[in-house]
């Protein structure tokens, strides 16, 4: 799974009650909306459940698993995140390659608001990339890091960041997100297959997401690319 926010408690209503769970994480940064979720993933109280969770370093030399143990702890939380029944595994990224299975991963820096990640993941011949989180140039202009741009080349599906309205971004500029202009324009150059326009701004109407992804869709389909908006529940079959 991608990142630990709230979607991560329903995700955990879906597993098994009277089993353990067994899974892994690339978690892109450690702000509240990309981990609140986790001490609320029920899974994780079955004493045979083992949760492997993957992170950026931290540019103040805490490990990951440190930065957790601050947070979930008294009396921000009841209980010490070891304190779970079951195990967290956690491990300090940057930019890597190394494998979960048969499943090639990349993890590569990208500009944001803090040490953040991008990552693309390999199997089977098929590619997704997950920028959540990606800082336009402060200028609103369309430039890219050679480290964004490989973690997204060609691939089948990538899921982008895609917070803000120009007029928004002029004011916000300084906040780690881009426009949904920006978001498409970064599939173009990196020849993505399909683009999942995603973290919405959280102020943002249904329809006015809708509106933006019709005008998105529109751009997208002058270079032979889908486009798509990401929403709750939302199946996407590859391959």
């Amino acid at each position: 799974m991608f990142d630990l926010g709230t979607g991560l408690r329903y995700f955990g209503r879906s597993q098994p009650h009277d089993g353990s769970f067994r899974g892994h994480c690339l978690l892109t940064h450690l702000h509240w909306d990309h981990t609140q979720g986790l001490p609320f993933f029920t899974p994780m109280l079955h004493p045979d459940s083992v949760f492997d969770v993957y992170a950026p370093y931290q540019e103040d030399g805490r490990s990951v698993r440190e930065v957790f143990e601050s947070t979930i702890r008294p009396p921000l939380f009841p209980i010490g995140i070891d304190q779970f029944p079951g195990a967290f595994l956690f491990h300090d990224l940057a930019d890597d390659e190394f494998h979960i299975g048969d499943v090639r991963i990349m993890s590569r820096l990208v500009p944001h608001v803090g040490p953040t990640l991008g990552y693309r993941i390999e199997w089977n011949g098929i590619t997704v990339a997950y920028l959540s989180d990606h800082q336009q140039p402060y200028d609103g202009s369309f430039a890219a890091s050679e480290a964004a741009l490989e973690l997204a080349d060609g691939v089948d599906l990538l899921i982008h960041d895609s917070q803000y309205t120009a007029d928004e971004f002029a004011v916000k500029f300084n906040w780690g997100h881009c426009t949904v202009d920006y978001a498409v324009w970064f599939a173009t150059q990196a020849r993505v297959k399909t683009l999942a326009l995603f973290h919405h701004d959280p102020t943002r109407t249904d329809d006015a997401v809708d509106s933006l992804a019709e005008c998105a869709r529109a751009t997208g389909r002058l270079v032979g690319m889908n486009v798509i908006c990401a929403h709750e529940g939302l199946t996407v079959e590859l391959g």
